[in-house]
């Protein structure tokens, strides 16, 4: 699949780490450091602009890494960025951590699935299908 882009960073294009990732990271690009406070949050620019082609979003992902060493996740996971959206690609950051943490310019700060999906027509009725599970949610069918 081919994605027109325009990265105003110094930065490479975000790219595939491994053969088998399913994800590509994006990186900061700022001007100066960003410094997150424990539960604060900043929208942090990556400098891609691009254009996606009908039926295809990009997912907006936390970096495992980064939630698990530092409590940084990306707030409104996954965040999604529409075919038609124009503007440039920025990660919604949240610092969940004790300690303040520091964005620093060209850091890897979550990565990007490219995912195709599907457009819903309601069909409005009058009952739903049974089934075995019914109404049963949150928890209903166990832990273990």
């Amino acid at each position: 699949m081919n994605i027109k882009i325009i990265n105003i960073s110094d930065h490479d294009i975000p790219h595939y780490e491994t053969s088998a990732s399913a994800g590509m990271d994006l990186r900061a690009n700022l001007k100066e450091a960003v410094t997150l406070k424990p539960l604060g949050r900043a929208i942090i620019p990556t400098g891609l602009f691009m254009e996606l082609p009908e039926g295809i979003e990009a997912q907006v992902r936390p970096r495992s890494g980064l939630a698990a060493k530092k409590g940084v996740t990306v707030l409104n996971a996954p965040g999604t960025i529409d075919a038609d959206y124009r503007g440039e690609v920025g990660v919604v950051l949240i610092n969940l951590g004790s300690e303040d943490f520091v964005v620093e310019n060209g850091e890897r700060i979550a990565q990007m699935v490219i995912a195709k999906h599907e457009r819903a027509e309601w069909n409005v009725v009058d009952s739903l299908s049974d089934t075995v599970r019914g109404e049963g949610g949150f928890g209903s069918t166990g832990v273990k």
